[in-house]
């Protein structure tokens, strides 16, 4: 499983409108990924405090951890 598979799925159970769940890779990298909610699911996604956004940030950095590489998510509006 890739990582923006690994990002996309937790995402979309996450949401009241996981068809509108996206991921990809920023422009000109593959380090960086961003995601993409409806604006009503954005509250979810980024959680209390930004505690869910941290959450999926970690859990990405230890899964590409153990494929010796790093990854970052970038959260769009």
């Amino acid at each position: 499983m890739s990582m923006q598979q690994l990002i996309e799925n937790i995402v979309r159970e996450l949401v009241d409108s996981p068809d509108q769940v996206s991921v990809s890779p920023k422009a000109g990298t593959d380090s960086v990924l961003e995601l993409k909610v409806a604006p009503g699911d954005l509250g979810k996604v980024i959680g209390k405090q930004g505690r869910t956004a941290r959450s999926l940030r970690s859990i990405l950095g230890a899964a590409a951890a153990k494929h010796d590489t790093r990854c970052t998510l970038d959260i769009l509006e």
